[in-house]
C-alpha cells in the first residue's frame, strides 16, 4: 500500500486486496468503506480520485480493510444497513437485515387499505426493520416491536425515532408475546431457523458477526416457532392475520405447526429467489 492515496489509489488497492481474498464483491466494498472513510458517496469517488486522502483518512481505510479482510461485513464496518429504503443502525445485538425478510413486509403491505388503523406487532424485532418497513408504506398503522435482548429494544427505539416513527412505534423487552394484553390485527416474526447443523455451513460474515441468538433454531431450525405459535394465539385478533419468515424447506413443518396451533394457512410468500419466505396465517 503507498504511503500517500489518492482515492482512486485507495479504491483500487482494496479492490485487488479484496478480490485476492476471495471476497464476493470487492471492488463495490472498496468503493463502499472509502466513501465512508472520505465521507463521501460512493458514486461521488470517480469524479474526487486524485484527491489525497488525510493521514486521519487514510488510517481508517487501513482499519475498515484490515476489518473487512476478517470478514467483517460492510455493514457492520459501516453501522447501518439498507432495507426497504431507509438506513437501519446496526449493534452487535440485532440482526443485519436481509433483502429476503422484505418479502414479509410486502406481504403484510397486501392487507393495506385506506381505511382503519390497524395494530402491528413485531416478534423478535431486532433492529426494529420489518415494523417501521410496514409503518413507512401503511401511514395510520401503529404497533409495538419486541425483543429478548435489551440491547436490540434501544437499537430498534433509535431507529424509530431518527427516521421519524416514535409517535407510532414503541420498543419493548420480552419473550415472544408472553406478557402482552393488547390484541393486533397484524403479528409479524422473522424467528431464528437455522438448523444447529447448519450454522457451521453458513458464511463467516454470518456465523462470526451475527448474534447467534437471532440465527440458532435448534436442532431441527424450529425451536422458536415451537414456542411462539402459542405465544401469539391469544393476541392474535379474531380476523387478524400472523405472517412467519420461514427458511427453506420449512414451509411443510412450520405449516404443521400452524394448524396444531390453532392457524390455518392462507398464503405461500415467495422471495425473488423462488423460495417459500413467508407463511401467511388465520386463527383457525
Amino acid at each position: 500500500m503507498t504511503e500517500k492515496w489518492t482515492i482512486g489509489h485507495a479504491v483500487s488497492e482494496l479492490t485487488a486486496a479484496f478480490d485476492a481474498d476471495g471476497l464476493d464483491t470487492p471492488r463495490l466494498d472498496a468503493r463502499i468503506l472509502v466513501g465512508h472513510a472520505v465521507k463521501l458517496e460512493p458514486s461521488l469517488l470517480f469524479a474526487r480520485a486524485d484527491r489525497v486522502l488525510t493521514d486521519e483518512e487514510s488510517g481508517l481505510v487501513r482499519d475498515f480493510a484490515a476489518r473487512r479482510q476478517q470478514h467483517e461485513p460492510v455493514s457492520r464496518i459501516v453501522g447501518h444497513r439498507g432495507f426497504w429504503g431507509m438506513d437501519f443502525a446496526l449493534t452487535p445485538d440485532t440482526l443485519d437485515p436481509r433483502a429476503d425478510t422484505e418479502t414479509v413486509v410486502a406481504a403484510v403491505l397486501n392487507l393495506r387499505t385506506a381505511t382503519g388503523a390497524p395494530r402491528i406487532l413485531d416478534l423478535g424485532t431486532g433492529t426494529g426493520c420489518i415494523l417501521l418497513a410496514i409503518l413507512k408504506d401503511w401511514p395510520r398503522a401503529s404497533g409495538i416491536g419486541v425483543d429478548i435482548k435489551p440491547g436490540a429494544v434501544t437499537a430498534a427505539a433509535e431507529n424509530a425515532a431518527r427516521l421519524g416513527f416514535s409517535s407510532r412505534a414503541v420498543f419493548q423487552r420480552g419473550n415472544w408475546a408472553d406478557g402482552l394484553s393488547e390484541t393486533f390485527d397484524v403479528i409479524v416474526s422473522n424467528p431464528p431457523y437455522i438448523a444447529a447443523t447448519e450454522l457451521p455451513a453458513l458464511a463467516p460474515e454470518v456465523t462470526r458477526f451475527d448474534p447467534k441468538l437471532a440465527l440458532s433454531g435448534g436442532a431441527d431450525g424450529l425451536t422458536a416457532y415451537r414456542a411462539l405459535i402459542p405465544s401469539v394465539r391469544r393476541r392474535l385478533a379474531p380476523k387478524g392475520r400472523l405472517f412467519l419468515e420461514i427458511g427453506i424447506r420449512q414451509a411443510d413443518p412450520v405449516t404443521r405447526l400452524l394448524t396444531a396451533g390453532g392457524f390455518s394457512l392462507r398464503a405461500e410468500h415467495r422471495d425473488l429467489g423462488g423460495v417459500v419466505r413467508c407463511l401467511e396465517a388465520i386463527p383457525a
